[in-house]
């Protein structure tokens, strides 16, 4: 169920699942864009074929039950503007992450992560019924932990050394958490942003 394709709509944004046919639009809108690559943990895609890579094992893991990845499509521009995904999913315990989001650069301090955020936690929170959603980001990207504590999350602790990166950097990652009886002062507070 968690995995099970979705379209999340928003004010400013459609959440909807990520296709083959989406690889031209998120190409466009990353490619070049060397400072939002700088931090994650992958390579700059130089080309066309390496984000239809991309979004190939995304599609694969969702149909495996490890993922289900996002594209974000930006509703006044009617344009790609990113991507995001449930990640590391425990059905089980009722719990995943939110990762591998990453926005063009005409997306970034506007309301698409805002709103994407909002569209995420709710699915997972009032359809779903996770009892926690987590999130990570390297230790050295202190913009991506401000926003993720802008939105509410609760910084666990970090992971130090806990995976390789490009160019073998040994990359520590910065866990946040928002759980089910914390969502609803997560959710107005979200929706407070929104209203902005």
């Amino acid at each position: 169920m968690y995995t099970e394709p979705v379209v999340l709509q928003g004010r400013h944004v459609r959440l909807q699942p990520m296709l083959p046919e989406h690889a031209k639009g998120l190409y466009e809108a990353m490619h070049g864009d060397e400072d939002l690559w700088r931090l994650l943990p992958t390579a700059m895609p130089e080309s066309l074929g390496e984000i239809e890579s991309w979004v190939a094992m995304l599609i694969d893991l969702q149909t495996r039950g490890q993922a289900l990845p996002f594209t974000v499509v930006h509703l006044e521009k009617q344009a790609l503007a990113g991507a995001t995904s449930y990640l590391t999913i425990s059905e089980e315990n009722r719990n995943l992450e939110i990762g591998w989001t990453w926005y063009g650069r005409d997306y970034r301090r506007t309301a698409v992560n805002t709103e994407c955020k909002y569209l995420l936690l709710e699915h997972a929170f009032e359809t779903l019924a996770c009892i926690r959603v987590f999130l990570k980001t390297d230790l050295r990207n202190e913009r991506s932990q401000r926003a993720i504590e802008r939105i509410g999350g609760v910084r666990e602790g970090v992971l130090r050394r806990d995976r390789l990166v490009k160019d073998g950097y040994q990359r520590s990652s910065v866990y946040y958490s928002i759980l089910d009886d914390e969502w609803p002062a997560v959710k107005a507070r979200l929706e407070e942003m929104l209203r902005r």
